[in-house]
């Protein structure tokens, strides 16, 4: 058993520990790409609503024309 053990240790790589400091970095630069991407597909999205190339959902369709929900006429 023991040279099973010392063949898989020697198998496996060695990783390298993660200071607090590269972690919370790493987790800045995660967050500000993904905001970022996230910011870039609701300004397409909102082109192209604004472009008619998209059918709205009901949420930005209340929120574009809410004049559609108004239930005063009936």
């Amino acid at each position: 058993m023991d040279a099973e053990k010392e063949k898989q240790a020697k198998e496996m790589p060695k990783s390298n520990p993660l200071t607090q400091a590269q972690f919370l970095l790493w987790k800045r630069q995660k967050d500000a790409d993904s905001s970022a991407r996230k910011a870039e597909a609701t300004r397409k999205r909102e082109e192209d609503i604004a472009a008619g190339t998209v059918q709205m959902n009901g949420r930005e369709l209340f929120l574009h024309e809410p004049w559609v929900f108004d239930n005063n006429q009936y």
